[in-house]
């Protein structure tokens, strides 16, 4: 229905580190040269849980920031923004809220994951509850049609279409609507309007999905319709109302493959990270001192690098020959773990010179980082107030 867009976001909860870069920055980066993209700070969704320690949020933020352009996050790309200063992510959310079943809510199944998680702090908040459809909201606001999320949020995407559906529902029924979508499908031209005729018929008929699809495409490709038209041939296809709020669609990511260096997944709670701008020593110290697999207790004893945190880090920084010389030098005991480990430092310096470069700029001037935030915060309000206006008015809010 709209132009492809991408939206993502991070809390600012610390430094980040290279399990960020391989879960979420790296994709972002190959994001921004295929699709329009959206990637903001979302500072209100850490007070959710972190509401009592704020100051960490606000110590984080434009650290965070400048760790996203190190990464290799381009501002003449994407638009970069902290989500409090476009306050529109409010508005919807508290609009939203108007219509959200409590037990819609209880049902995310990270809400209950969470809690247990995190058993130590008092989340039985209103803020906490309502995440998920804070986060409905700031999808919705930018029409935004792909999400990249791995498995474990699926259902808050999911959430997110069922809660624009139930908006569409109540709040797209125009007076007039069928009489007014009979005129736009006019506009389409002879050819066209007649294949739409046909494919809406397939599809509310018939339940023909494909007809659907086609529909949809030929939409996307019309451009001799205006955007109120637009939206409501949408509905008129789907055999719905005027169509306000887009359904989302999920971008399924592969699962993080960067460990921790104990072998865990890498978290600051277990100790066992590698910042993005960490010192070279500091990075060679941490990798040379990292656990390996406990049946080699002499130099001597063979290993296996199945079973050795070092392995998993070869599998991200190494080449096939390397893989195979570790592969063979470990179960045969041909080489030491400290030699093993030498590459990996090798790749992970490697891969840091150059974030450690693109930073550079921003930490001399942090008004550049700044600069960039403001003009990225100015387009996505301007994006956010086009999506207010219609919803505003569905909702009967405009008193024009």
């Amino acid at each position: 229905m709209y132009a492809e867009r991408v939206l993502s976001g991070m809390r600012p909860t610390g430094r980040l580190h290279l399990g960020h870069y391989h879960g979420v920055l790296k994709n972002w980066v190959q994001l921004q040269n295929d699709y329009p993209c959206l990637f903001f700070v979302a500072d209100w969704h850490a007070l959710t849980t972190s509401y009592d320690s704020p100051e960490v949020i606000a110590d984080s933020v434009w650290d965070m920031l400048i760790d996203w352009l190190a990464a290799g996050v381009d501002p003449e790309k994407a638009t970069i923004f902290i989500q409090s200063r476009v306050p529109q992510h409010a508005e919807l959310h508290l609009l939203l809220s108007m219509i959200s079943p409590v037990g819609w809510l209880e049902r995310v199944p990270t809400y209950k994951d969470q809690q247990e998680k995190l058993a130590h702090k008092d989340l039985s908040t209103y803020g906490f509850l309502g995440y998920p459809l804070l986060m409905s909201a700031d999808i919705l606001l930018y029409r935004a049609d792909k999400v990249p999320v791995g498995e474990d949020q699926l259902p808050h995407v999911e959430f997110t279409r069922e809660i624009a559906r139930r908006f569409n529902h109540m709040f797209g029924r125009e007076p007039g609507f069928e009489d007014k979508a009979k005129e736009a499908v006019k506009k389409l031209g002879g050819k066209k309007a007649k294949l739409f005729e046909e494919l809406r018929k397939r599809f509310q008929q018939e339940g023909d999905a494909a007809a659907l699809e086609q529909g949809r495409v030929l939409l996307k490709e019309s451009g001799s319709v205006g955007h109120e038209d637009l939206e409501r041939l949408y509905g008129y296809l789907e055999g719905s109302g005027k169509t306000i709020l887009v359904e989302a669609g999920a971008l399924l990511t592969e699962a993080a493959r960067m460990p921790g260096l104990d072998g865990q997944k890498m978290s600051k709670s277990y100790g066992n990270t590698i910042f993005l701008r960490e010192e070279p020593d500091v990075v060679s110290k941490k990798i040379r001192t990292m656990q390996t697999d406990p049946a080699r207790v002499r130099r001597t004893d063979p290993g296996d690098p199945d079973k050795c945190p070092v392995w998993q880090f070869h599998l991200i920084y190494s080449d096939d020959d390397t893989r195979k010389w570790v592969q063979q030098g470990c179960r045969s005991a041909g080489i030491g773990c400290i030699e093993c480990k030498q590459p990996v430092i090798d790749g992970v310096l490697r891969e840091q010179v150059a974030m450690r470069e693109r930073a550079q700029p921003y930490i001399e001037d942090p008004s550049l980082v700044r600069r960039i935030v403001a003009q990225g915060c100015e387009r996505a309000s301007a994006l956010a107030e086009e999506t207010m206006r219609d919803v505003r008015e569905a909702m009967g809010l405009s008193y024009r």
